[in-house]
């Protein structure tokens, strides 16, 4: 992993005056502990629906205030435009054309095909570096007693849905905790009841953090919102009533019926704006701000017109950009990245340097290992990052240093008639309908055409080589998930 060699210096000299959790400050000259990191994943958010990104309907105060505290990207990519591939990209570094996970695949009676025991995580990585780790909220990455579960993936603790679908229902009958199914009670399942999944998740994670807060930790805390159904608390709903126009949806395109279902869609990722607010406000009242490195994202862009009763046009989810959840086009994978860490990443920036989910677990590897333990006696001994990671690492970008790294990215995804992306500076290059044998690749020129209307394939013959090499050499064969047969 390459790293520029005044990133170290800078992080000693960063931490030469930090705080303790009681909110007293280290003397000068003491080891600073490794950062803390949260990694926010919402689900199915678009990229135009937050305010920092120029969503003028749906009010998010907090996230807001997250970006004008820290780096903002726009730029940045999802591992994939589906759940599972996306999460596992994040979490093993390797983009779709070498990951283990590369598409949706449902198992029964509960959960997705299991990431296998031997491929090394985000939190594996850190607990081998004496890192406290939990998972809160959606997995999707095996369902029980699999050996993709999170606490055999790494994680200490794990509260919330191994399934995505259960997670459909923001009111479930039951959750899991650390191998143990947790019955709801109040819950009638598809729903309103008692216990709003989103509430338990918050509670939970704000009791975590706050137990650990004397160790490094590792929290990945993956809400279900606002993907659907739509559902939410009557008095978020009641808060939009009125503003926003709106006509009931009679559940014939999946989900659940609703009645007001812009005002319960704008209700959910306001929720998500208060839940990743509270969480904030506890790192600040710890006096762990400084040595908190806080990541806001999304897993795809949003889900398709309609679909549960959301409307995607309606809140202008993608910023114009083309395609929806589901499409390796800009829409279906542009999402939002928001980074805070106070004293290290100075607020008010905004970079539009090309990123995707695959460099985090490189980018805070990196940071764990730049910051000295305060006793390397009792260090444990920490794994090495992989060799064959596709992400590259951030951590100068972040810092506010030279960054400069010049790379290709890529996609693909079996389902949706097939298809593969790859963007390389500017250009990007999309072939779709694999499965009926296409092979023609379009071609677009970012920088001049983000929304991607205009197929220059003809004008450019010579990158259209050069992208066919690209997707080509980006992949080896899964079994798992082949592609085009």
């Amino acid at each position: 992993m390459q790293r520029l060699p005044s990133l170290f210096a800078a992080l000693f000299a960063l931490g030469a005056c930090s705080t303790s959790s009681d909110g007293a400050e280290r003397p000068r000259g003491a080891a600073p502990r490794p950062p803390n990191v949260i990694v926010i994943l919402a689900d199915d958010l678009g990229v135009g629906e937050l305010g920092c990104y120029g969503q003028t309907k749906i009010k998010t105060p907090h996230l807001d205030t997250l970006a004008r505290e820290g780096l903002r990207f726009t730029q940045y990519y999802a591992g994939a435009p589906l759940c599972a591939p996306s999460r596992c990209a994040l979490l093993t570094g390797k983009h779709a054309g070498h990951a283990y996970i590369r598409d949706n695949e449902e198992l029964m009676p509960e959960g997705q095909q299991p990431l296998r025991a031997s491929e090394v995580t985000l939190a594996e990585l850190l607990k081998s570096r004496g890192y406290a780790t939990a998972c809160v909220g959606k997995w999707g990455l095996g369902g029980p007693k699999s050996e993709g579960e999170p606490n055999a993936q790494g994680f200490d603790h794990f509260f919330g849905f191994l399934c995505q679908r259960r997670a459909h229902d923001h009111y479930p009958t039951y959750l899991w905790r650390d191998g143990a199914r947790v019955v709801l009670s109040g819950n009638p399942g598809d729903a309103p009841g008692a216990q709003y999944a989103e509430d338990l998740f918050a509670d939970d994670a704000l009791a975590w953090i706050t137990a650990q807060r004397e160790r490094p930790f590792f929290l990945y805390f993956t809400p279900t919102i606002p993907h659907a159904s739509l559902q939410a608390p009557a008095e978020d709903v009641a808060a939009y009533r009125g503003a926003l126009a709106d006509a009931p949806y009679d559940g014939k395109q999946g989900y659940i019926k609703v009645e007001e279902p812009h005002a319960t869609y704008a209700a959910m990722v306001t929720r998500l704006d208060r839940d990743v607010g509270r969480l904030v406000a506890k790192i600040d009242e710890l006096g762990l701000a400084r040595d908190t490195l806080v990541l806001f994202a999304s897993d795809n862009g949003p889900t398709y017109d309609r679909v549960g009763g959301a409307d995607s046009d309606f809140f202008a989810s993608t910023g114009g950009l083309r395609g929806r959840k589901g499409s390796v086009y800009e829409g279906g994978i542009r999402a939002p990245l928001i980074a805070r860490w106070s004293g290290k990443i100075a607020p008010g920036r905004t970079t539009d340097e090309v990123a995707a989910a695959w460099d985090l677990m490189p980018t805070i590897v990196g940071l764990a290992d730049a910051r000295p333990r305060t006793s390397e006696a009792t260090a444990p001994i920490a794994l090495p990052l992989p060799l064959d990671l596709d992400g590259v690492d951030l951590s100068p970008l972040l810092l506010g240093e030279l960054f400069g790294v010049k790379r290709h990215l890529y996609w693909e995804l079996r389902s949706y008639g097939g298809q593969q992306a790859a963007r390389f500076g500017d250009w990007k290059a999309v072939r779709r309908e694999i499965d009926k044998g296409n092979t023609e690749i379009e071609l677009y020129d970012l920088a001049h055409d983000p929304n991607e209307t205009h197929d220059l394939a003809n004008e450019r013959p010579e990158l259209v080589e050069h992208a066919k090499k690209l997707l080509e050499s980006s992949r080896t064969d899964s079994e798992l998930f082949p592609l085009g047969r």
